[in-house]
């Protein structure tokens, strides 16, 4: 691999990080309802287990409301046992072909944990990118045929992408935290 191959392949790898990240936040609940909120729930439906993106379609008309209506209307109880059973707190209410989803107030407690969990998940994002950085540091000391000055521009070029990667993560994490302590 060449020197700019190495470093794109890391920058590659950090955005997958910073993208992974971000989609592990936006399923941690908030005071608010969005419909990303479900996007992790695995539903088991024709034999397998299902996205809800997948078997239906999530939309917030409230704040404080989420409103699932199944593609195929057989789904709907194994997408109301799915949402209860996800681990969310969430207490789903079928009506016929549609399954409203009430979200419950965040006590303050609930709201520590939450901020909690999604600083693991933004150090979790950390430690991917740092991989990736070392992986890319490793690759390039290991170039043969290169000048030094090559590689050692090739390692600024890397960490400067671990940084703008990383700080991303943290904005994420200071967005996320914010939503959630919002009263």
């Amino acid at each position: 691999m060449t020197i700019p191959e190495l470093v794109k392949s890391a920058r590659d790898g950090m955005h997958k990080a910073v993208e992974n990240t971000k989609r592990e936040l936006s399923g941690i609940r908030t005071g608010k309802a969005s419909p990303h909120l479900l996007d992790t729930v695995r539903v088991d439906a024709y034999g397998s287990s299902m996205s809800m993106a997948q078997v239906a379609m999530v939309t917030a008309p409230e704040p404080r409301m989420l409103v699932v209506q199944p593609f195929d209307k057989g789904l709907a109880p194994a997408i109301e046992k799915a949402i209860r059973d996800a681990g969310l707190g969430l207490n789903p209410q079928s009506q016929g072909t549609l399954i409203r989803v009430p979200l419950p107030t965040l006590s303050e407690e609930r709201r520590k944990d939450l901020v909690k969990v999604c600083g693991k998940l933004a150090e979790e994002g950390r430690v991917a990118v740092r991989h990736a950085r070392t992986d890319a540091m490793n690759r390039v000391k290991k170039t043969e045929k290169v000048a030094d000055d090559e590689k050692s521009r090739a390692e600024k070029e890397i960490q400067r992408a671990t940084d703008d990667a990383i700080r991303q993560i943290d904005e994420q994490l200071k967005v996320k935290e914010g939503e959630i302590l919002e009263a």
